[in-house]
């Protein structure tokens, strides 16, 4: 073994150690503000503790809590002070996993029966408890100390906790050790050396000390191993954060989305609902909500329409022998709704409607002349989701698609998938996003149908079109579909949410299966490829960012009343119900309110409540004038004295911008 060891630096430099350096004197090695900030480091790209000793040449970067890896890092150990902090006040409790996730962490838990036999169960009282045993934790600056055991020491280590004894029974070894050895990290208490221990692959931060701002959010019930066979256990949610500075942000940006819910706002707008006598994930869409799908679904179909597609209608189930050659039967099948039996045959609702598109372009022999064939249709589709998945109109059982299925040949694949990205960027901008970024997705390895160069020449097209749309982007490797790459479009919202939404997909699968052919310039047959374009996604999750993103607030032209005219008294309703008339014959939404039963303040204040983007006041003075007083929502003072033609000119004008 080498005596010294090179390292090889992010910024490229590279420099010489003893054998045996750990990553937290090469980081001290580098500077003092370094060394208090390293959290973890990785090492030759794996993660590693700090105190992991480097024996041979490796490309060593040290990770901070402001690096993905690092906030990994510190997640993770947090939810192991979570851990020991219910332990410490809990006796008895078994402890299952706690893994980083999104945002924060969580932990799931067993406690011991209570006084009355029942199960015990975490109150928001407890939550304080918790929060504040584990800032003594931290307080007391605990070491995240490494150990490897053999299986039998292992389980004897876990006698008591039985989760823990199924994860050492079902693994071979714990990532970064040997065959058939497990690792755990222990904090020991500076005072007496004794202390909580976890079954756990690490990495985690040096001591408690190194931990950031953090806060326990809510607990929840969770299913061990996600089996509803098995026992039902606590999960307590928290977030983590380097600073208290971001935790505070964080924190504000949950509350933003809570006000900004669109079931919340779906029932307070009269938009939506959820009856229960329907079932789980399905809506119905109140008058309001559904003149502003109309609304997205008009102009989609006038761009389509204006872009070269054509319209087709396919029906809402079909039978299994459909499903059979699409492969959805084959690789979909928990996905979709049970079969009915009727004369003999098994029906399913439809989970896709590329399938009926492809039966559609079979129909008759295509020429060559006929491509790029563009398909669009707004089809409803039926996919079994898990109740507890079910997220209001973002994840729902009966949605629709706007999809799109376009049959070209190999040579018009690069143009049509540059036309088709601006296509869709445009569209996502006509409804007030900005900020979009992509993934490409390549070929799985060992999981694919498709020659070489159709999947190299998919892929080089794909990379065109996001280059010619001046998208940022990242590539997953091998997370493309079996039957060809695609790129899925990401948006941010209005308060930094990103949402996955558009996909273009490229298939060599569907043509295969359904033998689809057309007539080339050479008179020989010839095979298409297809490619799949989802817009919105689906029309109602599209519906529930959009609520979303304007907090409800709709532009002017998506909103389901653009007016609103309000007469000060009731001698003033006859001259108010003629400028509604006016507005109406304009094509505007207006509607009239009644004077009679109650005040002008109170009409008003209903009206920002509502987020009606107008609300035209009329008294004494209007009626004379042929005026109106104008209150734009949102604006600090109303307008006084605005002619109802100049109202009209304006509003037509914001109209048509659909700004």
């Amino acid at each position: 073994m080498a005596d010294q060891v090179t390292v090889k630096l992010p910024d490229g430099s590279t420099r010489q150690y003893p054998a045996g350096v750990t990553p937290a004197e090469v980081a001290a090695s580098i500077g003092r503000r370094l060394a208090d900030a390293a959290v973890a480091a990785s090492v030759g790209g794996v993660t590693v503790d700090l105190d992991r000793p480097i024996m041979a040449d490796a490309n060593v970067a040290i990770l901070t809590g402001d690096s993905a890896e690092g906030l990994y890092v510190l997640r993770h150990s947090t939810a192991h002070v979570l851990a020991q902090a219910v332990l410490d006040l809990f006796p008895g409790a078994r402890y299952a996993i706690g893994p980083p996730i999104a945002d924060g962490f969580y932990y799931d838990f067993d406690l011991p029966a209570g006084p009355d036999g029942n199960p015990a169960h975490f109150t928001e009282a407890d939550l304080e408890r918790i929060d504040a045993r584990m800032r003594e934790i931290v307080g007391e600056a605990q070491p995240f100390v490494r150990e490897e055991l053999d299986q039998a020491a292992g389980l004897e280590l876990f006698a008591d906790q039985p989760f823990k004894r199924e994860i050492i029974e079902g693994a071979e070894s714990t990532e970064g050790a040997g065959a058939g050895v497990v690792s755990v990290y222990r904090n020991p208490r500076p005072s007496s050396g004794e202390g909580f221990i976890d079954l756990c692959r690490g990495p985690h931060v040096p001591t408690t000390k190194r931990l950031g701002a953090f806060k326990l959010m809510k607990v929840a019930g969770a299913y061990w191993r996600g089996d509803e066979k098995r026992p039902m256990l606590q999960r307590i949610y928290g977030t983590a954060w380097p600073t208290k500075k971001e935790l505070e942000e964080h924190l504000h940006r949950l509350a933003e989305a809570e006000r900004r819910d669109h079931r919340k706002l779906g029932t307070e707008l009269d938009l939506i609902s959820f009856p229960e006598e329907l079932g789980g994930g399905l809506a119905v869409w109140h008058p309001k909500g559904a003149m502003v799908r109309k609304l997205m679904e008009d102009f989609s179909r006038a761009e389509h329409e204006a872009g070269g597609y054509q319209f087709v209608v396919t029906p809402h189930l079909s039978k299994s022998t459909l499903f059979e050659t699409s492969g959805h039967l084959d690789f979909y099948a928990d996905g979709m709704y049970p079969p009915m039996e009727l004369e003999g045959a098994k029906y399913y609702p439809k989970p896709m409607n590329c399938p009926m598109h492809c039966l559609i372009f079979r129909t008759r022999t295509r020429s060559y002349r006929e491509l790029p064939l563009r398909l669009f249709e707004f089809g409803t589709v039926y996919r079994y989701e898990r109740s507890g998945v079910l997220h209001g109109l973002l994840r729902t059982r009966g949605f629709t698609q706007d999809d799109s299925h376009i049959y070209c040949a190999p040579d018009q694949l690069v143009p049509e998938l540059t036309s088709l990205l601006a296509f869709v960027l445009r569209v996502l901008r006509t409804f007030g996003f900005e900020h979009f970024e992509a993934e490409l997705s390549t070929r799985p390895v060992g999981k694919s149908v498709g020659s070489d160069e159709d999947w190299e020449k998919a892929t080089a097209a794909l990379h065109e079109a996001l280059a010619a749309a001046g998208l940022t982007y990242t590539v997953a490797e091998g997370e493309g579909a079996f039957y060809g790459p695609k790129i899925d479009v990401h948006l941010l919202d209005a308060i930094g949410r990103r949402w996955q939404l558009s996909t273009l997909q490229v298939d060599f699968n569907h043509p295969i299966r359904f033998e689809l052919e057309y007539i080339g310039a050479d008179n020989e047959r010839h095979r298409p490829i297809m490619i799949h374009r989802a817009l919105f996604g689906s029309v109602e999750r599209f519906f529930g960012i959009l609520v979303e993103h304007y907090a409800g607030a709709f532009p002017t032209w998506l909103a389901p009343v653009q007016v609103q005219v309000l007469p000060v008294a009731d001698r003033h309703e006859d001259y108010a119900r003629t400028v509604t008339q006016r507005l109406a014959g304009a094509g505007f939404r207006a509607e009239l309110t009644d004077a009679t039963h109650d005040t002008l303040g109170n009409r008003v204040r209903k009206g920002k409540v509502d987020k009606i983007p107008y609300l035209l006041v009329v008294g004494d003075s209007d009626v004379e004038a042929g005026t109106v007083g104008v209150n734009v929502r949102g604006g600090e003072r109303p307008e006084r004295d605005v002619s109802v033609d100049e109202f009209v000119f304006r509003l037509a004008a914001e109209v048509a911008a659909r700004s």
